[in-house]
């Protein structure tokens, strides 16, 4: 395995470009600062102030900025700053944590103090992550495990990645998305000693860099994958054949991730057990359907501004995503189109009171325009040139492949930045979409997201690293598991007590009847 120069803000000298899709230049980040209190026994410490500037690039229409646009509104932190020192790339600076520890590389470890209190206010709200942190952590399941992290990099997340390490995990960790990081965040995680790899605003070429540091790391070879997306997987296997046939197995918490693994799997290429927390009931039924639910809503009232009631949206793809958007949206007074391909989800939506047409029958009216399919090209360029002016443009869906942003970069159309994560994008009649984050996850770009949903999904990652770490050999081979239903209960039991619920036990006679164990499972495993 190829390793790098021992300094984590070097630019790598290895040659990427196999795995990207061409770089994307930042049109801009929001950063922030902050000073708070210390936490995290034994493990975390903590630090001082922060900063961020809004960059621009020679694609966009300079604007006079108002508060508005360098506001905290779309970066899912609460403080702004302007300094010089950010406009010096991460890659390109030296930076040390209090204990003299530089493998790591984050926009500005100065921001750790006020990281540190958002992680400490995440904590509060995620009961089961923090209940199964508790419960396991003198047993340390995960003692020598090798943890490689790709997802996005948040407070909830951070609350995951610190269990892992008091569960006996060493990890490495770099973001899935690049606009979702939480930089103060990050930097709370790099004066904690986490060798993170992850800003806000990173260019796509950073991107691939910051998964490569984590995957060649000198004297240190991982043997699990948590990944939310699959790039840290698809960087693995194209560039480190030999490492990845050579881990225990990989957790994918996302749909685009799953079907990428489905497609290894049929393609033969799949060697090692994977687990697919996606379509686990946990996953599915909470984080996909009540945390889109809320997040949508906060995510264009952030970005926008925009009124609600009266407006027509269209939402392409009716899967758990899609319904828990359209139930807030319909809620506020929206009239809500929906586009399918699945005629089993173009029914429910029916018989949800929802019209099902084609885009192309309500592209030239619709106000807002919302992508939750996991698919590509769902959006193109000529459905974007029939939209009437001032329309919203978001993706829900993790994939950026859903609205093809890269047709609207041509020399005819202005793109505008109007605050971070918010560009114009005029064209040559003066007409202009609003796009949010560039295509990317828009409740991830632009708001943040419920702790206590995420809570759900971070146990659930956590129990399937704990179960395939700790597999007996031959229980898993290389092939794509659903995780088991016992373990969906006991997440879902470890949230209960926040709400004060009591469980009804089975008699001995019910459970007879029903035949059924008394402690569960209750539901079959091909239950959804």
């Amino acid at each position: 395995m190829s390793t790098h120069d021992s300094n984590p803000n070097a630019s790598s000298k290895s040659d990427l470009s196999h795995v990207s899709d061409g770089p994307v230049t930042d049109p801009g980040s929001s950063n922030k600062i902050g000073d708070g209190d210390a936490a995290f026994k034994g493990q975390i410490k903590v630090n001082n102030k922060s900063a961020g500037v809004l960059k621009k690039t020679n694609r966009y229409r300079s604007r006079s900025l108002s508060a508005s646009s360098t506001d905290s509104y779309s970066s899912a932190s609460y403080t702004e700053s302007s300094s010089e020192e950010e406009d010096i790339p991460p890659r390109e600076k030296e930076q040390k944590n209090s204990d003299g520890f530089s493998d790591f590389c984050v926009r500005n470890i100065n921001q750790h103090k006020f990281g540190r209190r958002e992680i400490e206010i995440a904590e509060q709200e995620m009961p089961g992550i923090m209940a199964l942190r508790k419960r396991a952590g003198d047993d340390k399941p995960l003692k020598g495990a090798k943890i490689i992290g790709c997802t996005h990099i948040n407070a909830q997340t951070s609350v995951l990645i610190e269990t892992l390490i008091v569960l006996g995990a060493q990890v490495r960790w770099s973001a899935c998305n690049i606009y979702s990081t939480q930089n103060e965040v990050a930097a709370a995680l790099a004066e904690a000693g986490v060798p993170i790899f992850a800003w806000r605003g990173e260019t796509e070429e950073d991107f691939w860099w910051c998964i490569d540091r984590c995957l060649s790391a000198h004297n240190w070879q991982p043997n699990m994958v948590l990944d939310d997306g699959g790039d840290g997987t698809h960087l693995m296997l194209k560039k480190y054949p030999a490492l990845f046939k050579s881990i225990k197995g990989i957790v994918e918490e996302s749909a685009t991730g799953v079907h990428r693994l489905y497609q290894l799997s049929k393609a033969g290429k799949l060697t090692v057990p994977a687990m697919n927390v996606n379509d686990s009931v946990t996953k599915t039924k909470f984080d996909n359907l009540y945390c889109c639910r809320e997040s949508i809503i906060d995510s264009l009232k952030r970005s926008t501004d925009v009124m609600f009631g009266g407006k027509q949206v269209v939402l392409c793809g009716y899967g758990e995503v899609g319904k828990g958007c359209c139930q807030s949206l319909k809620g506020l007074g929206c009239v809500v189109y929906i586009t399918e391909i699945d005629p089993i989800c173009a029914l429910q939506a029916c018989m949800d009171g929802f019209r099902v047409v084609k885009l192309n029958e309500v592209i030239r009216n619709v106000d807002i325009v919302v992508t939750a399919t996991g698919n590509k090209n769902v959006v193109t360029r000529e459905h974007m040139d029939k939209m009437k002016n001032g329309c919203v443009v978001c993706n829900m869906g993790h994939s950026n492949t859903e609205i093809d942003v890269n047709s609207l970069r041509t020399p005819d159309l202005t793109w505008e930045k109007v605050r971070s994560q918010v560009d114009h994008v005029i064209w040559p009649d003066g007409k202009r979409i609003i796009l949010l984050a560039e295509g990317r996850l828009v409740n991830l770009s632009c708001s943040s997201l419920p702790s206590f949903v995420v809570s759900i999904t971070a146990a659930t990652q956590a129990l399937a690293l704990i179960e395939l770490f700790n597999a007996p050999q031959g229980r898993y081979k290389s092939d794509v598991y659903l995780l088991p239903k016992k373990m969906d209960e006991y997440v879902a039991s470890l949230h209960l007590p926040t709400f004060d619920a009591h469980l009804t036990e089975l008699s001995d006679d019910q459970a007879k009847y029903m035949g059924l164990n008394k402690a569960g499972p209750f539901k079959p495993n091909y239950y959804r």
